[in-house]
Order: C-alpha cells, then sequence, then structure tokens
C-alpha cells in the first residue's frame, strides 16, 4: 500500500486539516503585542493629561481582547 511512514503520514494529515497554524500563530502574538504596546502608549497619553478620542481607545481595546482570544481559540486541540 502507501511507503510512508505512519507517524510522517498522521503529521501530514493534521496539516493538511490546519494549514499554516506556526503561522497563524505567530501573526496573532505579533497583533497581540502591538495591541498592547498601542494601549499602553495610549494610557500614557492619557496619564500625562493629553486628551484622546474615545473611539481610538475603544479599538485598542477590543484588539487587547480579540487577538489574544484568537491566539487561545487557534491553540491546538491535541
Amino acid at each position: 500500500m502507501s511507503k510512508i511512514d505512519p507517524e510522517l503520514r498522521k503529521k501530514l494529515l493534521k496539516e493538511s486539516k490546519t494549514p499554516f497554524n506556526g503561522l497563524r500563530r505567530v501573526l496573532w502574538i505579533a497583533f497581540s503585542g502591538s495591541a498592547f504596546l498601542g494601549l499602553l502608549i495610549m494610557l500614557s497619553k492619557i496619564a500625562s493629561g493629553s486628551e484622546l478620542q474615545q473611539n481610538n481607545l475603544l479599538i485598542q481595546l477590543v484588539a487587547c481582547i480579540l487577538f489574544p482570544s484568537l491566539l487561545f481559540f487557534d491553540k491546538n486541540k491535541d
């Protein structure tokens, strides 16, 4: 039948079900870090007395919730 090693076959089938899993995790980590850094900068501007639009702060808060959530839900189910 097939001359492929069973472990390699299992790994290839897993990768075909969830392609680019590693790349997606790297992107979610990068986006999460960027969102938290942006929030930190915005909070420091608020603490210094500068005015900020509430829409911008809301966008940063949503990004700080969304990207780590995507990272959590994208984890391996093994």
